[in-house]
């Protein structure tokens, strides 16, 4: 190798099957030469799940895994998610423990064997199966949120009735649809699986360059619509004493009304290390 890889793992610390299997991974890329950097928590929980801390690298903080060749997602999308939050420009691999993990592609069995072998290639300048996907960022007049994988959606401070907001929705400054909802979606393709498909938006196949704009229970909107993965979507919000905007489900930003809130394509896109990872056969986790 050109130079000594470095694996960064995050595992789900809750499941004591990802722990153990983030172990694993840890044990081969040693003996294969490597270095790893476990994220604090999982390193904490392996810790407890081996009943003896003596060997194991120090944890490190999830943005730090940035500085790896490549980041091991152990679990499902909760755990993918938040490691992407930290991979950067990073390859990100995801190992599937029996969660619906629409993108964790590798078997936990083949997960050691597979994480070496794209950390190599990786080392040795070598072109493993990565494939970029977009992320957005949603942003205000003095805040702007991380970059979401999947999506980001402005909601009122509760849903129903009663609740949500007054909304009026742009694309690149063109009014598209105006109404009382709960809340506006924004989705990646990669996002279109997840929240947006509950709130009966289209799947999207992550090869088309587009995101989802969805009204969310509303009144009098518009259909949910596709455009350009380089288009700038503009919500602005009145009529709520408050509201929140939400990246992937975790990360949070309170808003005040009237508002407006703009989202639009990241810099820097999310790199998947996907040596099985199909479309189409993903959709059997739906099912």
């Amino acid at each position: 190798m050109n130079g000594r890889m470095r694996v960064g793992v995050v595992a789900k610390p809750e499941s004591e099957r990802a722990v153990a299997v983030a172990g694993e991974i840890s044990d081969r890329i040693v003996a294969a030469g490597g270095d790893v950097a476990f994220e604090g928590g999982t390193r904490e929980a392996l810790a407890a799940h081996r009943g003896d801390e003596e060997g194991l690298p120090g944890g490190v903080p999830v943005a730090d895994l940035s500085a790896c060749d490549l980041v091991v997602s152990v679990g499902g999308d909760g755990t993918f998610l938040y490691a992407a939050r930290g991979a950067g420009r990073t390859p990100l691999l995801g190992v599937n423990v029996g969660e619906v993990g629409f993108l964790n592609a590798v078997a936990p069995a083949d997960a050691p064997a597979v994480a070496v072998e794209t950390a190599t290639h990786v080392c040795e300048g070598a072109s493993p199966a990565v494939s970029a996907f977009p992320r957005i960022v949603a942003s205000g007049a003095d805040w702007t949120l991380p970059a979401a994988v999947n999506d980001v959606v402005i909601l009122g401070e509760r849903r129903g009735h009663g609740g949500g907001l007054d909304v009026t929705v742009r694309v690149d400054g063109s009014r598209y649809t105006g109404g009382r909802a709960d809340g506006v979606l924004v989705a990646t393709p990669i996002g279109s699986t997840a929240y947006n498909l509950s709130e009966g938006g289209p799947l999207v196949h992550h090869g088309v360059d587009g995101l989802v704009v969805a009204g969310m229970a509303g009144d009098g909107l518009r259909p949910p619509l596709v455009v350009d993965v380089d288009a700038e979507v503009t919500v602005e919000v009145q009529d709520a004493p408050r509201g929140v905007v939400v990246g992937d489900g975790r990360v949070r930003e309170s808003i005040e009304p009237p508002t407006t809130v703009t989202v639009a394509r990241a810099d820097e896109p999310l790199r998947v290390a996907e040596p099985s990872l199909e479309f189409f056969s993903a959709l059997g986790k739906l099912d």
